[in-house]
């Protein structure tokens, strides 16, 4: 039996219900030679932004296959609310990526380049009869991402949509003014580190230099930090500013929770400077 490329998926299901297995058992069924790499099903339920980010981030490590991505808030809506189930075809390695167009594809198909064509599969021939209003997952997402793998045309598995009209996420941005980095909250991670929208090329824009003391201004709070490569570098409890792996600029709390130190919620803003 030929080898299929992989499918990854990343949900906000969580893992103390079944709907994360039963997908696993459809996309079995379907395409019983797919391997299938689970990112991770901790997305904060509903937080088409966090899935996002972390889809991104994490697909530069995946190997090329199909990408099966569900956050779904508006799942079953219709009328205003209405979103499409789509598929979208990568100009990079030829990678797949499925599932609902609310955004929560968008980053990662800008990170691997152009999108070559996009189909909605909300009726396409591979899902599962009938289907269910609140289970898109189940019924469309993980059938047509199975389908992909078990090598069926893209084109016969939906109807085209111009590439154009797909819904983007729009980010907040960093800038560097007055010799200060004005830098944003994207998301906190388990260990209530907070990534920010900045560059390290940023930080060295507004004179900040590897192992120097900062003032962190988070809302209406100054705060001590230094710009550290490692968490080890300060003492326990201390704030620092550091890459993190994705190339990001982020701060942390060593063996503690930047999100609870600083207060500060996402598109927070914060102000970094030299000290």
């Amino acid at each position: 039996m030929p080898c299929s490329p992989p499918i990854t998926f990343l949900s906000d299901y969580g893992d103390a219900d079944e709907f994360v297995g039963v997908c696993h058992g459809v996309i079995a069924r379907r395409c019983p030679t797919a391997r299938v790499i689970d990112i991770t099903h901790g997305i904060p339920r509903h937080d088409v932004r966090a899935g996002a980010l972390v889809l991104r981030g994490a697909l530069a490590y995946m190997p090329a296959g199909v990408h099966l991505a569900v956050v779904d808030p508006d799942v079953g809506a219709v009328g205003p609310h209405a979103r499409r189930a789509v598929a979208l075809r990568s100009s990079h390695e030829g990678r797949y990526l499925v599932g609902p167009d609310n955004g929560l594809l968008s980053l990662a198909a800008e990170r691997l380049g152009d999108v070559l064509e996009a189909i909605d599969v909300g009726s396409s021939a591979e899902r599962l009869e009938p289907v269910s209003r609140t289970f898109h997952g189940r019924d469309i997402f993980a059938p047509v991402a199975a389908a992909l793998a078990a090598g069926e045309p893209f084109a016969d598995l939906g109807s085209p949509v111009p590439v154009s009209e797909l819904r983007r996420l729009a980010l907040p941005h960093a800038a560097v003014r007055g010799g200060a980095l004005m830098a944003h909250v994207l998301r906190a991670d388990h260990f209530g580190n907070l990534i920010l929208d900045a560059s390290p090329e940023q930080l060295v824009a507004a004179g900040v230099s590897l192992g120097a003391t900062l003032s962190v201004q988070a809302a209406e709070r100054i705060h001590t930090a230094r710009y550290a490569s490692t968490f080890a570098e300060v003492a326990p409890g201390e704030l620092l500013l550091y890459q993190d792996s994705l190339e990001m600029v982020a701060l942390a709390v060593n063996r503690g929770s930047a999100a609870e130190h600083l207060g500060i919620e996402r598109d927070g803003e914060l102000v970094v400077r030299a000290a």
